[in-house]
């Protein structure tokens, strides 16, 4: 590459409503002051010539989940036609949750989860809380907190989210999340750039598809060396041809008291610029290294 590096910062169709993603206007500027042509451009816009760009980088693409063989179709096809951040492999792994029980297997601590396809039988916890999700899924959307024996409610959202073509996930409610919070440990450039801490999302009794606040009580984190070596235990078994160029790993306190995965985002993850601007110097070098 020679000259001013053309870098797409892809995100949504807002469609005529306010954009969410309040990092996107400091990330595109920021780009643009290190000497970058960046301009933000929705991933689905059929007018788009990606192979004009340098770089292609995948920020708040936040309906991807709903269009998920779209969205990873269009990965492969931008991926063909420039470099592609994260690289189109890691896209694939990534948006099927099912890449917990591949973490699990490879002895990374991760929250228990269960699989069930549309026409399996589905088995739902005897006693405890527990979480009724999709496997493609962003934004809690689709998600429940159901009460120890509480079944009806549960069936009937597995029943829609069957009916749609979800893979359903079950797993156990950890109460250390409504005391101790979920854990962001965002990583760019192989890095650990910053971590945040967030509330409970799932409120007991809030319907599977009402709408959820995705990151409430919102605030800095300074990670333990425990939740350090976890993340970066997560990020080495990620078995993807091309390393992430970033990363967020979501961790909660298990019931040993120690950290384990709850998710982790490598395909569109928040970054949280807004409350961590500091940061923004790093990301754009990394992001400038990654479109020469």
């Amino acid at each position: 590459m020679t000259g001013t590096p053309r870098i797409a910062v892809v995100t949504y169709d807002p469609r005529g409503e306010e954009h969410k993603d309040l990092d996107l206007p400091v990330l595109v500027a920021a780009l643009r002051e290190a000497g970058a042509d960046a301009v933000a451009v929705p991933w689905d816009d059929p007018a788009v010539d990606w192979a004009a760009f340098d770089l292609a980088l995948i920020r708040s693409t936040w309906d991807y989940s709903w269009r998920a063989e779209e969205f990873t179709a269009w990965a492969e096809r931008c991926g063909k036609a420039t470099r592609l951040a994260n690289p189109v492999g890691v896209v694939r792994w990534n948006a099927d949750k099912r890449y917990l029980g591949q973490l699990a297997e490879a002895g990374v601590p991760t929250v228990p989860t269960g699989y069930f396809a549309p026409g399996d039988p589905v088995e739902l916890p005897a006693e405890g809380e527990f979480v009724v999700k999709p496997a493609s899924g962003a934004g809690a959307r689709y998600a429940a907190r159901h009460p120890a024996g509480e079944r009806d409610a549960a069936e009937q959202q597995v029943e829609r989210m069957h009916a749609e073509g979800f893979t359903v996930m079950v797993q156990p409610y950890l109460s250390s999340i409504d005391t101790h919070g979920e854990r962001a440990l965002q990583f760019f450039g192989g890095r650990l750039l910053h971590a945040s801490v967030k509330g409970a999302v799932l409120a007991p009794g809030t319907p599977y598809d009402a709408d959820k606040v995705a990151h409430p009580d919102l605030r800095r984190w300074e990670p333990t060396a425990a939740e350090r070596a976890v993340a970066e235990q997560a990020l080495a078994a990620v078995p993807a041809d091309a390393e992430p160029l970033y990363a967020r790993v979501d961790l909660v306190t298990g019931p040993d008291g120690e950290p384990c995965v709850m998710e982790l985002e490598l395909i569109e993850p928040n970054l949280f610029l807004h409350l961590h601007p500091g940061s923004v110097p790093s990301v754009v070098e990394a992001v400038l290294a990654a479109a020469g």
